[in-house]
C-alpha cells in the first residue's frame, strides 16, 4: 500500500471541499483532496445547483418566447422545444466549471486522489479505488462530503420514472405529467423547468404551506404565483408511496385516491452523506440525524478532525459549505476563521426569484424581539415596470430600539442578487438609516431595497 504525507487530506470535493483545499493551499499547507466521483465540484456543480440553474434559464427564454415576448413588440412564430440541445448546454457548463476547479487545484498545487476515503485512524485516511488502496497521513483531516437526496419511507426509486433530483435534471422527454413529493426549494425549482416546458406539475406537501423555514409572507405569495402559473397544489398531504407501474407511476397519500403520473420526483430534502467513512470505528460522534457534531472551530470529537458543509448542522447550502471550508482552514493555520450565520442569504431561482437572509418575522415574535418593518413593492420600481416583472416586493426587518437590521426578504425580478446588499448590511451592522440614506442608481431595482429601508420609518417616496 503506497503511503502519501500531507499537512491537510480533505474529503469531498465539492464546494465547501474544494473551497477548503485551495484556501489551505493558499495558506501554506500541503493539501490533498479526495473524491469519489470523476469529476469536482460535488452534488451542487456536477447534479444540482449548476444543472438545475443552467436548466431554468433554457426553460425560462423557452417560455418567455411563447408568451411574454409579444407584449414587447416582438412576434415570434412557430416556437419549437430541442430539449436535446437544452440538456447539452447544460451539460456543457457542467464540464467546463468541473474542469475549472480541476485547473485551480493545479494552480495552487493541490493534490487530488481519485477514490473513496475513508478514516483509518487519528492522522490516517485510506483511499480505495480500482481494487487498491493509498495510505495517505495527515496531520489534519477534513470531512466534507456533502449530502444526499433523503428518502421516504414507501417511496420506491427505481432512477427513471420515480427518481430525485438527479433524474429530473436529465429526463429525456418532457413528461405530461409530473408528481413532485415536496413543496421545498428544490421541487419548485424542478417542477419550474418542466412546467415551462409543457408538465402539468402535482406538487404534493406536507405541510399547510410551501417553502418551510422561509419567511411566510414570501411563501404566500410564492404560492400564489405558482398557482398562477398552473402548478396544482396538493397541502396538508403525507405521501404513504411511490412506485413505477407499466405506463408511468402512482403516488398513493393519505385520504388521497392514487394519483397517476408519467414521472414521479421525490424531493423532501437532504441527508448527511456520511456512509462508509469509518465514522464509528475513528470515534467521530455523530447526532441522531447522522450528522457529524462539531464545535464553533468545526472540530470533531477526535483531535485533528473537522467537518464543514452539509455533514453537520444548519442550512444545507453550497455557499454556507464555502464559508465554513475557509473558516475552518484559517482557523487551523491563523487561529482565527469566522461565520456569521445570520448572514447566509438563501435564493429560490423560480420565477419569481425568492431570496431571504438574517431573521424572519415568525422568528423575531418567537424571540420577543421588538421590530419594525419596512415593504416596497416592486410594481411602483420604474426598471421592474420596463422589464414588465413587477410582481414581488422588498421587506426589510430592524431592531426597535437600534434601527440594525435583522433580516431581509425579498420575492421578484433578480432578488437572488439583490440580497447581496442586504447580507453586506446585516454582515457590518448596519441600520435601516444606513441603506436609506445610501445613494441607488436610477434606474434600477436596487432602488426597491433603498425604499424598503425608508419605509422602516415610514418615510418611502414612491408608495
Amino acid at each position: 500500500m503506497a503511503e502519501t504525507s500531507f499537512d491537510l487530506v480533505v474529503i469531498g470535493g465539492g464546494p465547501g471541499g474544494y473551497v477548503a483545499a485551495i484556501r489551505a493551499a493558499q495558506l501554506g499547507l500541503t493539501v490533498c483532496c479526495v473524491e469519489q466521483e470523476p469529476a469536482l465540484g460535488g452534488t451542487c456543480l456536477r447534479v444540482g445547483c449548476i444543472p438545475s440553474k443552467a436548466m431554468l434559464e433554457s426553460s425560462h427564454r423557452y417560455a418567455d418566447a411563447r408568451e411574454s415576448l409579444a407584449a414587447h413588440g416582438v412576434r415570434v412564430a412557430g416556437v419549437e422545444l430541442d430539449l436535446a440541445a437544452m440538456l447539452q448546454r447544460k451539460d456543457q457548463i457542467v464540464s467546463g466549471l468541473t474542469q475549472g476547479i480541476g485547473s485551480l487545484f493545479q494552480k495552487n498545487k493541490v493534490a487530488r486522489i481519485a477514490g473513496h476515503g475513508k478514516i483509518a485512524g487519528a492522522g490516517r485516511v485510506t483511499v480505495e479505488a480500482d481494487g487498491g488502496a493509498t495510505q495517505l497521513m495527515a496531520k489534519h483531516i477534513l470531512i466534507a462530503t456533502g449530502s444526499k437526496p433523503a428518502r421516504l419511507p414507501g417511496v420506491e426509486l427505481d432512477g427513471d420514472r420515480v427518481g430525485t433530483s438527479t433524474e429530473a435534471l436529465a429526463y429525456a422527454e418532457v413528461p405530461q405529467r409530473l408528481a413532485v413529493i415536496g413543496g421545498g426549494y428544490i421541487g419548485l425549482e424542478m417542477g419550474s423547468v418542466w412546467r415551462r416546458l409543457g408538465s402539468q406539475v402535482v406538487v404534493l406537501e406536507y405541510l399547510d404551506h410551501i417553502l418551510p423555514g422561509m419567511d411566510r409572507q414570501l411563501a404566500d405569495e410564492a404560492f400564489r404565483a405558482f398557482k398562477k402559473q398552473g402548478f396544482e397544489f396538493r397541502l396538508g398531504c403525507r405521501v404513504t408511496g411511490a412506485r413505477a407501474t407499466k405506463n408511468g407511476a402512482v403516488v398513493e397519500a393519505e385520504g388521497m385516491q392514487p394519483l397517476e403520473a408519467d414521472r414521479v420526483l421525490l424531493a423532501v430534502g437532504r441527508t448527511p452523506n456520511t456512509d462508509g467513512l469509518g465514522l464509528d470505528a475513528a470515534g467521530v460522534r455523530v447526532d441522531q440525524r447522522g450528522r457529524v457534531v462539531v464545535d464553533e472551530q468545526y472540530r470533531t470529537s477526535v483531535d485533528g478532525i473537522y467537518a464543514i458543509g452539509d455533514v453537520i448542522g444548519g442550512a444545507m447550502l453550497a455557499h454556507k459549505a464555502e464559508e465554513e471550508g475557509m473558516a475552518c482552514v484559517e482557523r487551523i493555520v491563523t487561529g482565527y476563521g469566522h461565520v456569521n450565520y445570520n448572514a447566509i442569504p438563501a435564493v429560490v431561482y423560480t420565477h419569481p426569484e425568492i431570496a431571504s437572509v438574517g431573521r424572519t418575522e415568525d422568528e423575531l415574535k418567537k424571540e420577543n424581539v421588538e421590530y419594525r418593518r419596512g415593504q416596497f413593492s416592486f410594481r411602483a420600481n420604474g426598471r421592474a415596470r420596463s422589464l414588465g416583472d413587477a410582481d414581488g416586493f422588498v421587506k426589510i426587518l430592524a431592531d426597535a430600539a437600534t434601527d440594525r437590521i435583522l433580516g431581509a426578504h425579498m420575492i421578484g425580478p433578480h432578488v437572488g442578487e439583490l440580497i447581496a446588499e442586504a447580507t453586506v448590511a446585516i454582515e457590518f451592522g448596519a441600520s435601516s438609516e444606513d441603506l436609506a440614506r445610501t445613494c441607488h442608481a436610477h434606474p434600477t431595482l436596487s432602488e426597491a431595497v433603498k425604499e424598503a429601508a425608508m419605509a422602516v420609518s415610514g418615510r418611502q417616496i414612491h408608495s
